[in-house]
């Protein structure tokens, strides 16, 4: 790879990875972008090689991503509880540890992780992190609560594929009763879990990452030989026009409802709560994938478990 390189070959594997992109292109675009992964895959994006850029989050670590709502359902929480091995985390000590942890926060509402170690885990008399170092000790395996987002309002989880997928779901509601909205909700949450939608709504999409979407639009069209001659305004009303398909994938009320690809969700919601006799809206979400980004057997991960314990 010579030594004037600020990049290896492992990067240029990763990129690959990413994008889908041909070994050369990717080496030229790293070579490009000076080693800088994210410029590369703008560039490969820009010369319309990277049809469609891959999650980079690498799904590594084991354990599972929980949601659950309260008995009154006016309260949820979505938390991801990591372990070392799918074999733990499928261990029925883990799994209720997990749920211990998702009812502590609803009740105890801790700001951070720290807040919820510190607290006394719901229905015992141990503190949350007492508990953790127990569980350690007796299943043998690192173990470590690493996120969580609580709700307060009406609101729907849902769990994929045993724990691979947790969604929790805010709505505003209006005469909706609760079995129309845990239908309705559901349904929204598994098109989340299936769709990671990166944005609630076009409205939440910051200036920024507009920005640069039309930035890379604009530089498509102009590399295209077809496109490349047209005037500036035509440019740009195709770039228009390529910001609501842009939308459409990215935005969880624009998105096309998966169980009827004639409504957008936001359509789908306001149909359902029209029949029901009231009025609904989705007003946030939270998606979590177990072990997004962590890499497996961290060990950094495993020492500061153990240094936990000790």
């Amino acid at each position: 790879w010579g030594f004037e390189m600020n990049f290896t070959a492992k990067d240029v594997a990763d990129l690959r990875a990413k994008t889908g992109c041909g070994m050369m292109d990717c080496k030229k675009a790293l070579t490009e972008a000076e080693g800088d992964v994210e410029k590369a895959t703008e560039i490969l994006r820009e010369k319309g090689l990277a049809a469609s850029v891959k999650k980079a989050s690498r799904i590594a670590a084991e354990g599972v991503a929980y949601a659950m709502v309260s008995e009154c359902g006016k309260v949820g929480v979505v938390i991801e509880v990591n372990a070392e091995t799918d074999f733990v985390a499928k261990n029925a000590q883990f799994i209720d540890f997990v749920k211990t942890c998702a009812e502590t926060v609803i009740y105890e509402n801790p700001a951070d992780v720290e807040a919820l170690l510190a607290a006394k885990a719901h229905g015992s008399d141990m503190t949350v992190d007492a508990m953790l170092k127990d569980k350690i000790l007796t299943i043998g395996e690192n173990i470590k609560i690493r996120r969580f987002v609580r709700y307060e309002g009406d609101c729907v989880a849902y769990v994929h594929g045993g724990g691979r997928i947790g969604v929790l779901v805010r709505f505003e509601t209006e005469n909706v009763p609760a079995e129309v909205l845990n239908e309705c909700g559901k349904d929204v949450a598994m098109q989340i879990a299936a769709l990671n939608p990166a944005y609630l709504d076009k409205s939440t999409v910051p200036a920024e990452a507009l920005d640069k979407e039309k930035e890379i639009l604009m530089a498509q069209i102009q590399n295209d030989p077809k496109n490349s001659k047209k005037p500036q305004n035509i440019i740009e009303k195709m770039v228009t026009g390529r910001i609501g398909k842009f939308y459409e994938n990215n935005c969880l009320l624009q998105q096309a409802f998966v169980k009827n690809g004639d409504l957008s969700v936001e359509q789908y919601i306001a149909e359902e709560a029209k029949k029901a006799g009231g009025t609904m809206k989705a007003t946030d979400f939270v998606r979590f994938e177990k072990g997004e980004g962590l890499e497996k057997r961290n060990d950094d991960f495993a020492s500061e478990v153990a240094n936990m314990v000790k």
